[in-house]
Formats: structure tokens, sequence, C-alpha cells
């Protein structure tokens, strides 16, 4: 079965089992960083975007995403030009193992994406599902936090400049 899909911006056209989950499919392509964490969607290391809207990759089935666009935190950025809130978890110190932070990051993407003013009860609300046993979450909080006012300027002074 074929699986014709867009992943981080690029066409993709995947061999896949009926019965394949979005998760092994996509790190079979090579996008290790969707973890595996619990295999029943509660803990979020797996999530992913589809059409804008965060999803356990690990109870999608992988012929579910025909036609959409996929982000893995892969698509976010880089190590030379990461992220707002790539950084923002860096710099906020939200990091250890590492493990949650790819499922953490695409629920915080979503949140902003959808509400680029949040407040600390809509980052908690929205990192709900996206399990940690490293940091804890208020330093994740503050990160999320941290990128929405970064993002706030950035917007600021790219409006001037047209």
């Amino acid at each position: 079965m074929k699986l014709n899909t867009r992943i981080n911006g690029k066409e993709y056209c995947l061999e896949i089992k009926p019965n394949a989950m979005l998760i092994d499919v996509l790190r079979q392509a090579g996008f290790k960083g969707v973890k595996f964490g619990c295999g029943e969607g509660s803990c979020g290391a797996c999530a992913v975007m589809i059409n804008g809207r965060p999803r356990n990759s690990c109870i999608t089935l992988a012929g579910a995403a025909e036609g959409v666009e996929i982000l893995t935190v892969e698509g976010l950025g880089n190590p030379e030009k990461p992220h707002v809130l790539q950084q923002a978890f860096v710099d906020s110190g939200s990091t250890q193992c590492g493990y949650c932070n790819p499922g953490s990051l695409i629920a915080a993407k979503a949140l902003l994406d959808s509400n680029p003013n949040p407040t600390a009860e809509d980052v908690k609300d929205a990192l709900d599902g996206n399990l940690c046993r490293c940091t804890g979450y208020v330093k994740r909080i503050d990160a999320v936090l941290q990128a929405a006012e970064a993002s706030k300027k950035t917007r600021k002074s790219t409006r001037g400049k047209k």
C-alpha cells in the first residue's frame, strides 16, 4: 500500500502495511524525533502535527495520513537555526534527557499557532498530554511563555519592514 503525504514541507510516497501505525512509518522514514513512549496515546512523546493539529502518532493509522501535512520536531528548526520554542526550552533549562521534548514542542507549537498570547493556564492545558519524568513542568510553561513573548517582539519588528 502506498502513502502519499507531505512531511515537514516535502512530498513523500511511502510503502506501508495496511495496519501500520504512523509512528512506525515516520521513524522508518528517518524521523527519529518522533519518540515511542506508551503506545496508547497518553504520554505525548510521539506527537506530530497533522494539518496543524497535534496528534499522537502511536494511535494513528498511517493510512489516515494520506494527503495530509505532517510536521515533526525535525521540521521546526535545527541546531544552526532553532525554532523560537526550541531555543526557549534550552534557555529555560527545561530539557534534560530530551525524550519528551519533541512531543512537548509540537504541543507548544500548536498552541502558539492558535493562540500567540497564551496565559500560563493556556500553556498548562496545551502541555497536559505530555508527560515528563525529568524536569517537571514549571520550566516548560515558562519556556512557552518566553517563546510567545519573543515571537511577539519578532512580529512587531517585522511589521514595519515591508
